[in-house]
């Protein structure tokens, strides 16, 4: 196996994702090192996009424009799937995660779907619409992680896809201002309209008590989509549901962290402690086992329906 790929996966990991980090070494050694690849890849691109390295704005990063920079994407994607050599270490990884686990070339641009949505401005008049942007960026991450698991089942893989969904929506929940500031605006706009706030004086801390009302509905809107993923532990081997119960709780309880802390929420950007993760670690460890003498009642129709098992979105 080459090891290199692995050093870079595991530091990218550890500097781009302290929340999920934790959970990731609770994986069995391939699991993990599949994992950690795939992250390797999702956090490459969005970097990509966003003119960054591991979150932080590098200059070096950006060369031409954005649209340019997805094209490019798109092209080292097919490129990987089609078993050309790749130069770039995350999209080696990605090539390596992609034919062990056999990942659907759908998902994976699926996902950079959701990165073509930041470029092209996309607008979300509906909490439909948010939800739509949430299965790009997350929820598909959840399906391509849920089949490094082993999984194949279509009724677990929905549960992954819903742990997707509840992520992004805490994400959100913790980053409104943040994104703000950027110009980025994934809260629906009928929710705006509602409280009368204006896109363009978002991060104005006039509004932050508002926000705190919008946080406070997205933490809520999460809520079923944690209790559906929840329920799809008992379709991972132990060590994976162990894992992503941890994770589960690290992310739920950012987002209790958000809507506890209202309108100050965005004094600082809201994570857990070190002595909270491993009380996380434990719950999980908790729920893992309890989830294998569980069953698994039919998903809620009430949920949003990822694009079904066929092809992309809308078709």
């Amino acid at each position: 196996m080459n090891s290199t790929l692995m050093d870079h996966a595991t530091e990218t990991m550890a500097a781009g994702s302290k929340s999920f980090n934790t959970a990731a070494k609770l994986f069995d050694a391939p699991t993990r090192r599949s994992a950690l690849m795939l992250y390797a890849w999702c956090r490459y691109c969005d970097d990509v996009i966003d003119g960054q390295a591991l979150g932080f704005r590098d200059a070096s990063a950006v060369s031409g424009s954005a649209m340019q920079r997805l094209a490019m994407l798109k092209t080292q994607t097919q490129r990987a799937f089609a078993g050309a050599e790749m130069e770039e270490p995350a999209f080696a990884a990605f090539q390596e995660v992609a034919t062990r686990h056999a990942i659907p070339p759908q998902q994976a641009f699926d996902h950079l779907e959701g990165f073509a949505m930041d470029v092209r401005e996309t607008h979300y008049e509906t909490f439909d619409d948010t939800l739509r942007y949430c299965y790009h960026v997350a929820g598909v991450v959840g399906l391509m992680m849920a089949r490094v698991m082993g999984v194949r089942n279509e009724a677990v893989l929905d549960r992954a896809c819903d742990l997707g969904l509840a992520f992004q929506l805490t994400n959100i929940a913790r980053d409104i201002v943040e994104d703000a500031e950027t110009g980025r605006c994934y809260l629906p706009a009928q929710w705006l309209a509602k409280e009368r706030i204006d896109r363009e004086l978002m991060a104005d801390p006039v509004n932050r008590e508002k926000l705190a009302r919008l946080a406070a509905r997205l933490v809520a809107a999460a809520e079923p989509y944690y209790a559906s993923a929840r329920v799809g532990l008992a379709g991972l081997p132990l060590r994976s549901a162990w894992a992503i119960a941890s994770a589960h709780g690290v992310y739920r309880e950012i987002g209790v962290k958000v809507n506890a802390a209202g309108p100050r929420a965005w004094d600082r950007r809201q994570g857990t402690s070190r002595a909270e993760k491993l009380a996380l670690l434990m719950k999980g460890a908790a729920l893992a086992l309890t989830s294998r003498v569980a069953s698994m009642p039919p998903r809620s129709s009430d949920l949003w329906q990822r694009p079904h098992r066929h092809g992309a979105y809308g078709e």
